[in-house]
């Protein structure tokens, strides 16, 4: 039975896991042209608005086959431990479409995004997250038997980052990449953040509530684990050094490395020795900047604020280092498999880019995903809100 305490505790941890929805609407406003900073504000409140639904109705059903479509009197019964941990998971879920907004900022229709992420919200993000965190289907049953231990994703680096970085990708790729941003005799246009204060402040607002996504990832006061939160840290700084110097002082690639950092720590923060963790943040800082860099330039490939390499990149890589640095050998705690994390890892990534490319590739056929050249050009507050960020001239007096 969960105590009050329980109650409080998850309820704390889903607020500080809403309130990096907010870091990530700062993080893109301060990433996309000016020009598209309302869209960015407006996108990511109704992206979660629509995902809690979706979440409420089919997804929370569809992972762990409890749902809400009960009377009041029965709810109320509850202690409201079920209740909230449905608030906290929803937190998780509706991470999905704010990560895949960045990647596609700039040119996506507004409305049928929505209906995107209802669906992923549903129904792709649900049928992963309940085979690694419910054992469905019984994959994880079968990687215990076969390679000695389920595949070990205590916070989500990829059941929720890997998901939404790789759907994000197909996203990006069927949307296609901004006009004018790369030039027909191969040149590339810059697109440079409109914004680093708000990038910043973007970046700060997740770091700080990613402490409440990976320690009460716990779900219970029994079992908090002060090892999460040293992990969390020491990843968190790893990121942000290594992508300071292979990012060579830019302000975008150093706001971004702790959240690479914390990203790819999710899966082991509860099991590794928190040098483990360091070197686990140290290798996704520099993944992310050197990634995004051969994503933008080389590949080119429009992820505007580089959601893939981020949270698709670092994700799988923090599936995979659970099974590296969570191993006793190397100072962990043991009770991980390399080769189950391998296996899962690759598993949500095929799911990802499943459901990615149905969802998106379903939806551009039938309504079309993208703006006009026009309202491109007119930027999306203008043409999707018919406000600007901040009016060049003042009505009044």
């Amino acid at each position: 039975m969960n105590t009050p305490a329980d109650v409080l505790f998850i309820l704390l941890g889903a607020i500080m896991v809403l309130a990096m929805h907010g870091g990530f609407a700062f993080l893109e406003v301060g990433t996309v042209r000016k020009k598209n900073q309302v869209n960015a504000l407006v996108k990511i409140l109704c992206d979660f608005s629509v995902s809690t639904i979706a979440y409420f109705l089919i997804g929370y059903t569809f992972a762990y086959g409890a749902g809400f479509l009960v009377g009041a009197s029965t709810l109320a019964e509850q202690n409201g431990y079920q209740l909230v941990k449905f608030f906290f998971l929803l937190t998780f879920a509706a991470a999905i479409p704010a990560i895949i907004s960045g990647g596609i900022a700039e040119r996506a229709k507004f409305y049928p995004q929505l209906v995107a992420s209802a669906a992923l919200v549903a129904l792709v993000y649900p049928f992963f997250e309940g085979i690694i965190w419910n054992g469905n289907y019984g994959v994880q049953a079968w990687l215990e038997s076969a390679f000695g231990a389920p595949m070990r994703d205590f916070a989500g680096s990829v059941v929720v980052h890997g998901m939404g970085g790789w759907i994000a990708l197909m996203a990006v790729l069927l949307l296609g990449a901004r006009r004018g941003r790369y030039k027909q005799g191969g040149g590339i246009a810059a697109h440079p953040p409109s914004s680093i204060p708000f990038l910043a402040l973007g970046a700060w607002m997740l770091t700080v509530g990613w402490f409440g996504f990976n320690v009460m990832s716990a779900q219970t006061i029994d079992g908090i684990s002060g090892l999460v939160a040293l992990n969390s840290l020491m990843a968190m700084v790893g990121g942000t050094l290594a992508a300071l110097f292979v990012g060579r002082n830019d302000p975008g690639f150093v706001h971004n490395g702790p959240l690479a950092g914390l990203v790819a720590v999710c899966a082991g923060s509860d099991i590794m020795h928190p040098l483990g963790a360091l070197a686990t943040g140290v290798v996704a800082g520099g993944m992310f900047v050197i990634f995004f860099t051969m994503t933008q330039n080389r590949w080119k490939i429009d992820d505007v604020l580089g959601v893939w390499p981020l949270h698709g990149l670092c994700g799988a890589w923090g599936g995979i280092a659970a099974g590296i640095f969570g191993l006793e050998a190397l100072g962990g705690l043991g009770g991980v498999s390399f080769v189950s994390q391998l296996v899962g890892t690759a598993l949500g990534i095929l799911v990802a880019m499943a459901g990615g490319f149905i969802v998106y590739g379903i939806l551009k056929q039938v309504v079309g995903i993208r703006l006009t050249p026009e309202q491109e050009y007119e930027g999306t507050d203008l043409a999707i809100h018919k406000v600007s960020s901040s009016p060049e001239k003042e009505s009044g007096w």
